[in-house]
């Protein structure tokens, strides 16, 4: 039985090998070209009959890709609620900015009157040895609010352009009276002018605007509007220039021109002036009154301040005292 068990079948000669039947060599004879060299792990197709078989690609060191935009993204934009955050955050940076400018101006105000001893006079500005000082205290810087002080110096420029017209229309009066002798009444009212309307100008309606910006007097924004309407009107009349009125205006540098052309030529130029100033009052009126409606004053305000005034006005309470005693005086005599 062992020697049945170590023999090999295939190695007797008298059997065939099974790989050359001959169904198995017809098949493998019909197989396609190329089958026999078909190795799955190498190439994905066998290679044709009479064709080289391909070499393998060269490997390339390659680098993972990197996506790029082919647009910018969109801009950040903020919504609604953000923009009115930011905008709420500067108003209020605004407003504190303001008032550590006021809290400024009057710490600078206190030390300027601790330094000097009390408020002295400063305008106009006049020579020491002058025999006539000061009349008034001013200090826009120092006085003024931060958001006034800008308005408050262009109508004080104003004043001073309003004076040099007065001057400039003294001057070409002079030259008009001097190529016209009947020109004289015009000379002397220009003189007058001059000498009331530049010291009024600024006491009427200049230092009741300082004062009004200063202090936010409802009473003295209402005393300014009152007196500079009637300064603009007296302005448009300077600026028409009726002949005896002391005006170089327009008409009467015309009717100067057909005397004089030089002396035309200055009166023209004296009304462009006078037209000038008009236009800027009028411009610098709407102005104020704009800034007096947002500082919250009022007719009722104007009037308790003007009762208040007089009220704690010593020559009135002394008035009002005498004309007390003197009428119970009156009556509990009557009574006797």
């Amino acid at each position: 039985m062992s020697g049945g068990f170590d023999s090999n079948p295939f190695a007797d000669p008298e059997i065939s090998n099974p790989f050359q039947d001959p169904s198995v060599t017809q098949v493998r004879q019909a197989a396609p070209p190329g089958l026999e060299e078909y190795n799955p792990f190498t190439d994905g197709k066998p290679t044709p009959g009479g064709v080289a078989p391909k070499t393998a690609a060269p490997t390339l060191n390659t680098q993972p890709a990197i996506m790029k935009p082919t647009e910018e993204p969109p801009a950040y934009s903020q919504s609604q609620e953000q923009s009115g955050a930011a905008a709420e955050l500067l108003r209020r940076q605004e407003e504190l900015e303001r008032k550590a400018a006021e809290l400024d101006r009057r710490e600078r105000e206190m030390q300027s009157l601790s330094a000097s001893g009390g408020r002295k006079n400063n305008w106009p500005p006049l020579p020491e040895k002058f025999p006539v000082g000061p009349c008034f205290y001013q200090d826009i810087t120092v006085d003024i609010p931060v958001e006034f002080q800008k308005t408050l110096k262009i109508m004080y420029y104003l004043w001073m352009f309003h004076t040099g017209t007065l001057l400039a229309n003294l001057v070409g009066c002079l030259a008009w009276f001097c190529v016209d002798t009947s020109r004289g009444v015009d000379f002397g009212l220009s003189i007058l002018w001059f000498l009331l309307f530049t010291p009024c100008s600024f006491v009427c309606w200049y230092r009741p605007l300082y004062g009004a910006f200063r202090s936010d007097s409802s009473f003295k924004f209402f005393a300014f509007f009152f007196v500079y309407i009637c300064q603009f009107g007296v302005y448009v009349l300077q600026c028409i220039g009726i002949a005896g009125w002391g005006a170089s205006g327009w008409i009467s540098a015309l009717t100067g021109l057909n005397r004089s052309v030089p002396v035309g030529i200055i009166m023209i130029l004296i009304a462009a002036l006078f037209t000038s100033l008009a236009v800027m009052s009028l411009i610098m009126f709407k102005k104020v009154h704009g800034m007096y409606r947002t500082t919250g004053a009022s007719f009722e305000k104007a009037q308790q301040e003007f009762a208040t005034g007089v009220m704690s006005n010593k020559t009135v309470q002394t008035a009002a005292a005498n004309a007390t005693t003197r009428a119970a005086q009156g009556a509990f005599k009557e009574q006797i």
